[in-house]
């Protein structure tokens, strides 16, 4: 069953209405229906004035999201086929060169960032309340890398970011006092398969982004406090400028002043790490910064170079870091960057886990883990970064505190700093460990099982696991096949029968946990679908687009829809 709905003029007047009133014309828009036990935030959600902004908004800018996914295609099509490597582009060396220029300051809540939540699925409304009682600066308000974008929590997760922004959830701070919210929509890679506009699926962000600034966008300006959102996998500076033109649209639709939305671009793909300055000057009326991401990086190299053996990426839990010359370097060069041009540089996330037993050797053990590598951030000269774990908020504002004294570090303009583009590809040295390679292929495989289920993270080994990770691992999987890698342990090829034969005893290992047989079963067909992609003769751009594209992950949900009550909360 699907809702048809057709628009007649810019705008329909009047109040909120039930689907059933209104009246299906042509099929300008198809809905389908509501996830079950969702009726009602999907009914107070989608409005007849809000699936018209819906409709405005993407048949203005659907067909230039397609522009934006070809140039990335031709960019690399144009790598693979002349051997090339990416530089600083000398077509845009005037704003480079320009000393002029600066982003517009951001809004007071955002001038101290210094501990956010990160990987925050709104979904999961426990947390989400938790995380609003906190201490926190901020929430990064999670639809992409740690939540699985279901139809249930695309609907559940943004419908609590409206009662949240309508102060609607008890025993929270009002929006103003509570920390602030980053809101962040998938990236331009996601579909949203259950909305259609002039026969073709939309664009998972834009479906994402218009209804949170329908709903939000005019309280959080009142408040002070946004609407503020995380820009994900953008890899050029081209892709800032239609975010750019989507924010001013959307700002003179809704009669919010230029400059109102503010945005922080995650510079998640070794291309954007050569135009992080142009990226700057496409949002300089929206900038609220860049922030690093280690894994999604990581694996953006795999992504662009993996089938070029002077790109071989070593075992990440042995061989790759913030300390490494690659990562390091983006990361000075993003802080150099960010404050030359005034905007705040942002550092990754903490995704250890503190132990319950605060007494215990293990819980200092990873408490000085997560001291030791955010000293490092802080010392670089970000502004902030994220945790996952709410335990660790207090110590890590503490720790900023101690070593800043102050609200931000953009008086750290890092002018010692001179970044080449052979230290953006400097491969760390190392090998291929066999713990590094079943690690892998658990967290891959865990990840998949995870997605079939609904989520988008999951925890192991004392440490939150979400796509990135997941990116990385399977990334590092197909590469060290392609590249019939041997191990540093004992010699051995990596090839696909040695995979094979971890990826069952993984899996086996796992499968002692399940509680249920039709857990087992999930958990190997995860198996499954993690060696359909690490065997790919071409290599899958993202996991997610695999996974909710492929007929697997429909079927399993639709099944997991039919049979699963959902929580009333």
């Amino acid at each position: 069953m699907t809702y048809l709905f057709s628009y007649q003029s810019p705008t329909i007047s009047g109040g909120k209405e039930s689907l059933e009133n209104i009246m299906p014309g042509h099929s300008g828009l198809e809905l389908c229906p509501p996830p079950p036990g969702l009726e009602a935030e999907f009914e107070t959600l989608f409005t007849s004035e809000c699936l018209t902004f819906l409709h405005e908004l993407i048949s203005t800018f659907e067909g230039e999201v397609d522009n934006v996914l070809c140039l990335r295609v031709s960019k690399q099509a144009h790598l693979d086929h002349t051997g090339e490597l990416p530089g600083f582009r000398p077509d845009t060396a005037n704003i480079r060169n320009d000393p002029s220029w600066t982003v517009l300051p951001v809004p007071a809540r955002l001038q101290k960032r210094h501990v956010d939540i990160g990987d925050l699925a709104p979904c999961d409304s426990q947390r989400f309340i938790k995380a609003l009682q906190s201490t926190a600066q901020g929430i990064q308000v999670d639809f992409d890398d740690g939540n699985c974008p279901t139809f249930h929590n695309q609907i559940k997760g943004i419908y609590n970011v409206w009662k949240a922004v309508k102060n609607q959830f008890p025993n929270v701070p009002h929006i103003s006092k509570a920390p602030v919210l980053m809101l962040r929509p998938r990236a331009w890679n996601m579909v949203e398969h259950n909305m259609m506009v002039e026969g073709k699926q939309v664009p998972g962000p834009l479906f994402d982004f218009g209804l949170l600034m329908f709903h939000c966008g005019m309280e959080l300006f009142k408040t002070r406090s946004g609407p503020f959102f995380y820009l994900s996998k953008v890899e050029s500076f081209m892709e800032a400028r239609l975010w750019n033109k989507i924010f001013l649209w959307t700002q003179h639709k809704l009669g919010l002043p230029v400059g109102t939305i503010k945005a922080t671009v995650l510079i998640e793909n070794v291309l954007a790490a050569f135009e992080m300055e142009e990226i700057l000057f496409e949002l300089r009326e929206h900038s609220a910064g860049l922030n690093c991401g280690i894994w999604d990086y990581s694996a953006s190299f795999v992504n662009k170079f993996g089938h070029r053996g002077a790109f071989l990426l070593p075992d990440r839990s042995k061989y790759v870091n913030m300390e490494k010359r690659f990562l390091r370097s983006y990361m000075d060069l993003l802080v150099q960057t960010c404050h030359k041009r005034g905007a705040l540089a942002t550092g990754g996330m903490a995704a250890l886990l503190l132990p319950l037993d605060t007494c215990s050797q293990t819980y200092q053990t990873v408490l000085a883990s997560v001291t030791r590598l955010k000293l490092l951030e802080i010392k670089a000269g970000v502004d902030g970064f994220m945790v996952y774990d709410l335990n660790l908020i207090k110590p890590m504002q503490e720790l900023f505190q101690m070593q800043t004294k102050s609200e931000n570090q953009l008086h750290q303009l890092r002018k010692d700093i001179v970044v080449t583009p052979t230290d953006l590809l400097s491969m760390p040295s190392g090998g291929v460990t066999l713990n590094g390679l079943k690690y892998n292929i658990a967290v891959g495989v865990l990840f998949i099982n995870a997605w079939l289920s609904g989520k988008g993270h999951f925890f192991y080994r004392g440490q939150v696991e979400d796509s990135a990770t997941a990116e990385i691992s399977r990334s590092q999987v197909w590469q060290w096949i392609r590249h019939q890698t041997r191990l540093e342990d004992d010699g051995r090829v990596v090839n696909r029968q040695m995979v094979e034969a971890f990826v069952t005893a993984v899996t086996k290992e796992l499968s002692a946990h399940c509680k249920s047989d039709r857990a087992k079963q999930q958990l190997q067909t995860a198996a499954d679908m993690f060696l359909e992609v690490v065997l790919k003769r071409d290599f899958p751009a993202f996991i997610t687009t695999h996974l909710s594209e492929d007929h697997t992950f429909l079927n399993t949900h639709k099944s997991r829809l039919d049979n699963s009550p959902r929580s009333k909360l």
